[in-house]
């Protein structure tokens, strides 16, 4: 089976020998409840001198609580709370790198993210605007960073986007919603520590964990799934059926969906998500919608493309007695609809993953509206 990245297709050189591509993965990660109290020692190895800090990004959720005392700060280390209300933007990322840049003579030692994917991709993106020279916007596509990121380290504390194993950062941009694709894109470290998702809201957690579950459902029946992606998916939504299906102790599911979210992740850097996302970019880009609840949005009117996956979102959907929002696009113009239509269909790969070659034959403009006017 040919493999292809989750960017471009498989090279052929002129001897006809097949290149791959040779992707970045996290070089080190530690798993475990309680890992979090190990962040000091794993950083004071990377700490360049005390006049270069490291920068904690971390979701304001956490800002009047116990947890902030935890963050191992020495010298002028500076913690910086983010609103993890909004998707992140390209402007928010290069107000980030300025504001950095303008206060401290020296370069940072790193950049650490704490969050859900949100901050983790802002981290990942701020990490390498600091390297680098432009703004945020000039590195919205695929390849386009040629100097390495700032060291950088990635602390979820939810579980389903795949934003710490990821080699993108998923952008707002002024023109487009994008990622910064990029082999300096991963994490150098990631740090897995079940308990900081303990305070997570039910409903959140079934949002993104349905992320998890949709990029499973999205890689495992692409026409880029590979022997690769494929054993990855597999665990990822193995565990996402003993999470939202099955019946385990609390403490077990965080477990479970930490390395779910770790395995849907790894599922989709060989190879690539697909109709669900797609639509829920131009849902973002427009309304703001969210990631997570975006894709639950988009995916419940996706049995002609994904029946299975659908038949198992609901049966999740109602163990869990998760309502979605209701009349969405009740209210939007043509010219609003023409905006999401554009954006989506923009996501050329994910569209060929999910219908082939020819897809654009299969999904007109007119068909993928009606299919946002069911949101």
């Amino acid at each position: 089976m040919m493999i292809r990245s989750d960017l471009r297709k498989e090279t052929i050189s002129t001897n006809r020998i097949k290149t791959y591509r040779n992707f970045p993965m996290v070089p080190r990660v530690v798993f475990g409840r309680g890992s979090f109290s190990q962040l000091n020692e794993i950083l004071l190895p990377k700490r360049k001198n005390a006049d270069a800090p490291f920068i904690f990004l971390v979701d304001d959720f956490f800002e009047d609580k116990d947890f902030v005392s935890r963050i191992p700060l020495m010298f002028n280390d500076q913690v910086i709370f983010i609103s993890a209300d909004e998707e992140p933007k390209t402007a928010q990322v290069d107000a980030l790198v300025s504001r950095i840049k303008e206060q401290f003579d020296e370069s940072p030692s790193g950049i650490i993210g704490i969050g859900g994917g949100t901050l983790l991709d802002l981290a990942k993106a701020v990490a390498i605007l600091l390297n680098n020279t432009g703004l945020a916007k000039d590195y919205q596509g695929w390849d386009l960073v040629s100097r390495p990121a700032v060291y950088h380290v990635g602390i979820p504390t939810i579980s389903g986007t795949g934003a710490e194993v990821s080699r993108t950062t998923v952008l707002l941009g002024p023109e487009k919603k994008l990622g910064i694709n990029s082999d300096h894109t991963t994490y150098d470290q990631v740090i897995l520590d079940p308990d900081l998702a303990v305070t997570v809201p039910k409903e959140q957690w079934f949002y993104t964990g349905m992320d998890c579950f949709i990029h499973c459902v999205e890689s495992l029946t692409g026409s880029y799934l590979n022997a690769f992606s494929q054993s990855y998916g597999e665990k990822a939504m193995e565990l996402c059926k003993e999470v939202f299906l099955g019946d385990i102790p609390e403490d077990e599911s965080r477990d479970k969906l930490m390395m779910a979210s770790w395995h849907g992740g790894m599922s989709i850097a060989y190879s690539q998500v697909g109709i669900a996302h797609a639509m829920s970019y131009g849902l973002s880009y427009l309304l703001g919608t969210k990631h997570g609840i975006g894709n639950c949005l988009v995916f419940q009117h996706l049995e002609e493309y994904y029946p299975e996956g659908v038949a198992l979102f609901r049966q999740m959907q109602e163990k869990h007695q998760i309502k979605l929002p209701k009349g969405v696009c009740s209210n939007l113009t043509q010219d609003d609809f023409d905006i999401m239509v554009n954006v989506s269909l923009g996501m050329e790969p994910l569209w060929e993953n999910a219908l082939g070659e020819d897809w654009k034959k299969i999904m007109t403009p007119e068909r993928l509206q009606a299919l946002y006017q069911k949101i």
